[in-house]
């Protein structure tokens, strides 16, 4: 990884400005930085001089003059997303505005492959600021480098075997992929302009991304949202297990409950969550039914983050959790248990992950570029 120059402070207030606008004037620089023109003029200079800023073209004002547009220049550098799915694995590279680079997939065990296909896709002359991999479980130091990885089994194979991929020297991080996705409802999906709400993933495995204040909530351990770890089951008879209730509730489950109600007439049985889904919107009564205590099951963990949390939103999603078709139910449950608060699918789909996580890169890329400050103005 090329170290990024040290910049005065105005320079790096400037270069941050940039990357989160796209493109911009000096004038609108100005405004954004809170810097006068003389300075930011002293800024863009720096900047163009580190390759990190450059010339785009013009654009005239509302009084006809016309005006330099800067962009990010050729140093600025580039990211790379990695979303360990438990099927697939996704990867897009980034530069530092977020503008789509490259992307990759390929399933879990061709991690390493997929990574190197979207590095190899990156121009050449972009220096790679960071690195961000979104996993199932995460290590509660949010660092990852030589000899550090995920905290569980779940992760940790996969993560060592695509990491053998990852360039020497960039800095890792490591996000918990629910975070990531929360991320991308909060800025691109069903949240917008929502500052504080709760994305509840119900899939083969269950978590929850909190945001609050348009911030998520990582906790001490960064194990905040992690839904599997609630007791279950509370009986008298029955003692509660780890993740149970993520047993209980997830995706095999769900077919589990499927194959054991369904009927010789109700037709081919459901092998697939998308087929359950479909043969209840065909007015199947069997698949009916099964959706329906799916929903009623997913609206009382929803009962159970309200109360905790009061998000006032819920966002569901997940290979089985974004189904429009739970709405009613986990509404009504929700209703019954708890007071009223929104419901809404996802609107991300599968990519959120990786997407949330290219979010995450490029603060991380912009920030090691703004943090090399070498004097004060």
């Amino acid at each position: 990884m090329a170290k990024a120059p040290r910049l005065t402070e105005s320079a790096s207030a400037v270069f941050a400005v940039l990357a989160g606008a796209g493109r911009a004037t000096r004038p609108q620089l100005a405004s954004l930085a809170g810097l006068s023109k003389p300075t930011v003029s002293s800024a863009v200079a720096e900047l163009e001089n580190a390759r990190l800023a450059a010339c785009s073209g013009t654009a005239s004002g509302s009084t006809g003059r016309s005006a330099a547009v800067y962009v990010l220049g050729p140093a600025a550098g580039a990211v790379l997303a990695v979303d360990l799915g438990p099927a697939l694995t996704r990867v897009r590279g980034c530069a530092l505005d977020g503008t789509l680079l490259a992307q990759a997939t390929g399933s879990r065990q061709e991690a390493a492959d997929v990574v190197r296909e979207a590095l190899f896709a990156l121009p050449a002359a972009a220096p790679l600021r960071s690195i961000v991999v979104a996993v199932g479980d995460v290590a509660a130091p949010e660092e990852s480098g030589a000899g550090m990885r995920p905290a569980t089994a779940k992760a940790g194979p996969v993560f060592d075997a695509m990491a053998v991929a990852l360039p020497a020297g960039v800095p890792v991080h490591l996000e918990n992929n629910v975070n990531c996705a929360a991320l991308a409802e909060l800025h691109e999906g069903a949240a917008r302009g929502h500052h504080t709400f709760g994305y509840l993933r119900i899939g083969v495995g269950i978590g929850l991304g909190i945001v609050v204040g348009g911030q998520v909530l990582r906790g001490a351990n960064g194990a905040a949202g992690e839904m599997a770890r609630l007791p279950y089951p509370w009986d008298d008879d029955r003692e509660p297990r780890q993740e149970a209730l993520e047993e209980y509730i997830g995706a095999r489950s769900l077919l589990r409950r499927a194959a054991a109600a369904w009927q010789d007439t109700d037709g081919p049985r459901p092998r697939t969550a998308e087929r359950l889904f479909a043969a209840a919107g065909e007015g199947r009564a069997t698949a009916r039914a099964v959706v329906g205590r799916h929903a009623a099951d997913v609206g009382r963990l929803a009962a159970a983050v309200t109360a905790v949390l009061d998000p006032g939103l819920i966002v569901l999603g997940g290979s089985t959790g974004a189904y429009p078709q739970l709405l009613p139910g986990v509404r009504a449950e929700l209703a019954r248990l708890s007071w009223p608060t929104e419901v809404v699918s996802s609107t991300v789909g599968d990519l959120g992950t990786v997407v949330g996580a290219s979010r995450l890169a490029v603060a991380r890329g912009v920030q090691t570029v703004t943090e090399a400050v070498g004097e004060k103005d």
